[in-house]
């Protein structure tokens, strides 16, 4: 109660610094508080030290002189608090402000002691183990930039666990059956086949992550098979592009495909159906107001990773425009603000802030993401991209863990426009479960970088698509004609599933499409025998305007003449993401991949251009 009134006063006084002429009686009601910033041991000035007056809007930077100041600052009681890369954390507890009156605070902060060269330890090889038993081959189908796609596929390997073999990048690795130690995913489920005469309406929301691909790579170009748990069909399909072209002025153009099935068994037939986002030149991207929300406890000590967060924002640092503004929040064993908002015409200042960040202590997620929608919520403009961009192994374990929890409490901002992408970083000691649902529900998306190619993919070469949402709360419901269709199963969308009578219940969640963005969704069908030459019915889609949140809904008929008679008919972006599909069932052991093989995937492969 009592810090919800220091920030409604804050508010009051604040405003008051922003017109010409400030009534007597306003100016009284508001304090001030400055002072200087010293060395403990030196006694010189801590220059550009940030200070931020705990559960507040109020935000100052020491001069170079050491001193700060804060003005109009509401009557209360705060906890001052003083962070700089290359001192100790100071808090100062009381620091009381009167009507009318000037507190002056004169502080020492201690020098971080600096560490000791270290001799570089011995990299140990990581193991590898990448055949499926029984599939005569091992396939790595690997992504690029600009839907560039290599697939490599090599013979079973005969030798002993002990042996080295080559890496698809060139390196090599022995085998091992537990590469990385707490991994947490979460297994949705695989999706049956549904008989029409039971339910014929398939509802789920839109998906346009694909970091379980991106995981699942890693795995296997260090030479391990992933947890089947770790793979989401829907990402391993939505990673690839299949050249569809982007509408020009509506909101989406979509693409129905179908073909007899390739892995589906007899009498299967495949459909395919893609949703292409209005794509934005880089030149119409609003202006953004960006949070940088950074873990830096120790286990983003691990294999590096934080100097590879430090690379990929320094990407995005160079795409952005003096436009744009960026504050940076940090947590480790509690949340701190280490930048104010600030415009990226201080480039340098933002680079050197993030250049000096270091790794250690546990992890109060919460604090830091809480700290940082705060920050978001201050820096909010209606006109201008407001996002947030965490970049975490997603472990959680001081203060709220679970992810519910920490859900809860940005429910309010992403209902306002904030909205949050999750970007993951490192192999073990990492939570999958926690960066999918928080892009999720953040109203963003979940990406997974592992090096600095895909740091550039999101930051550089899609970086109006990550920043640009066109559609919010994008559902999709398929209605098959029962008299057509017989049955029907999605392949993926497990956790994004939605009630079919949810579909025009506006309060219900969905996906979010960002500029240029595309998602592809594969259905695999029995067909009644009489049923050729007849249309199977039709596709809707429901969203929102990313800023008025009107509603809108558009469908799409499923004609007969989408279809080929032949798998080798279609399209090669069909069979693309066919293989792509099956690869993934295959790694998650579906039910529904129980026959297959890898070399028949490799096969399709082979024939794509």
């Amino acid at each position: 109660m009592y810090r919800h009134v220091i920030i409604a006063g804050a508010a009051l006084c604040l405003a008051a610094g922003n017109v010409l002429v400030v009534a007597e009686a306003a100016e009284q009601q508001c304090g001030q508080v400055e002072g200087r910033i010293l060395d403990l041991q030196k006694g010189i000035p801590v220059v550009e030290a940030q200070l931020w007056l705990e559960g507040t809007a109020y935000v100052a930077t020491t001069d170079s002189t050491g001193h700060f100041v804060f003005e109009r600052v509401a009557p209360g009681e705060y906890k001052l608090v003083v962070t700089h890369p290359s001192y100790e954390l100071l808090t100062v507890e009381g620091v009381r402000v009167e009507p009318g009156r000037t507190l002056f605070i004169k502080q020492k902060m201690t020098e971080l002691p600096v560490p000791e060269e270290k001799p570089e330890a011995q990299t140990k090889p990581v193991q590898k183990s990448t055949a499926v038993p029984g599939q005569g081959g091992e396939l790595f189908i690997r992504g690029g930039r600009a839907n560039e796609v290599a697939f490599i596929l090599g013979q079973a390997p005969s030798h002993s666990s002990s042996s080295i073999m080559p890496l698809p990048h060139g390196g090599s690795a022995t085998v091992n059956n537990a590469p990385y130690p707490a991994m947490f995913f979460k297994h949705y489920g695989v999706n049956p086949f549904v008989d029409t005469e039971d339910d014929h309406l398939s509802t789920f929301a839109v998906d346009v992550d694909d970091a379980s691909f991106t995981l699942v790579r890693r795995y296997l170009e260090d030479g391990n098979l992933p947890p089947t748990e770790a793979v989401r069909v829907e990402e391993f399909i939505n990673h690839f592009g299949y050249d569809y072209t982007p509408p020009e002025e509506a909101a989406f153009r979509v693409f129905i495909e179908g073909a007899p099935s390739r892995f589906g068994g007899k009498n299967t037939w495949l459909l395919r159906i893609g949703i292409k986002g209005r794509q934005l030149a880089a030149e119409q991207r609003r202006s953004a107001n960006l949070v940088f929300v950074i873990d830096v406890s120790s286990s983003m000590e691990w294999s590096n990773r934080l100097e590879l967060v430090k690379k990929s924002l320094r990407l995005l640092l160079n795409e952005l425009t003096p436009e744009d503004r960026v504050g940076i929040v940090v947590y480790d064993s509690r949340g701190r603000v280490v930048l104010p908002p600030t415009s990226i015409r201080q480039r340098a200042r933002i680079q050197a802030a993030i250049d000096a960040l270091e790794a250690g202590g546990p992890t109060y997620a919460a604090e830091g993401i809480r700290l940082g929608y705060e920050m978001a919520d201050r820096m909010f403009d209606p006109q201008k991209n407001n996002r947030i961009i965490l970049c975490s192994d997603g472990v959680a374990n001081v203060g709220t863990t679970g992810p519910e929890d920490i859900l809860k409490q940005i429910k309010r901002y992403t209902e306002k426009g904030i909205t949050l992408s999750a970007i993951g970083f490192g192999m073990g000691n990492f939570n999958d479960v926690l960066m999918e649902k928080l892009g999720d529900k953040g109203n963003g998306h979940y990406a997974y970088v592992d090096n600095l190619g895909q740091a550039r993919r999101i930051f550089v070469d899609n970086l109006t698509g990550t920043l640009e949402v066109i559609a919010r709360d994008v559902k999709v419901q398929v209605d098959f004609d029962p008299s057509v269709v017989r049955s029907y199963r999605l392949l993926g969308y497990e956790n994004r599933d939605v009630p079919d009578e949810k579909f025009r219940d506006d309060r219900e969640d969905g996906g979010e499409i960002g500029s240029g963005h595309a998602v592809t969704a594969l259905y695999e069908l029995k067909l009644h025998k009489e049923a050729f030459g007849r249309s199977l019915g039709t596709v809707y889609i429901r969203y929102k305007h990313p800023q008025t949140m009107a509603v809108a809904e558009v469908r799409y008929p499923i004609s007969h003449r989408d279809f080929v008679g032949e798998f080798e008919a279609a399209s090669a972006s069909f069979r693309l993401a066919a293989a792509v599909a099956e690869f993934a069932e295959i790694l998650r052991e579906s039910y529904w991949a129980r026959g297959s093989v890898l070399r028949a995937v490799a096969e399709v492969l082979e024939q794509v251009d």
